[in-house]
């Protein structure tokens, strides 16, 4: 199927959670069926709320480089493409 909003890229799919979500690398767009959209955001109310931890002291991860995650809820993950 192509992309309707750049009319020549194919789109990709991908199944995340039990969908099967429509993806144009072109545009970045996001293309859900009847419905999907209904079933996403059940299934993001149904995910547990993550506590946060303590901040452990990092004094000696001074060389870590690698960027923190920022935590997001389940859609986060689910439109994670890259």
């Amino acid at each position: 199927m192509l992309c309707p909003k750049c009319h020549d890229q194919v789109l990709v799919v991908l199944e995340r959670s039990g969908l099967e979500i429509e993806y144009c690398g072109g545009c970045r767009g996001v293309w859900l069926d009847k419905g999907e959209l209904e079933k996403l955001i059940a299934l993001e109310g149904s995910q547990p709320v993550r506590q946060e931890r303590p901040r452990q002291n990092r004094e000696d991860w001074d060389d870590d480089d690698r960027r923190e995650r920022k935590r997001g809820g389940f859609l986060r993950d689910l439109f994670d493409f890259d």
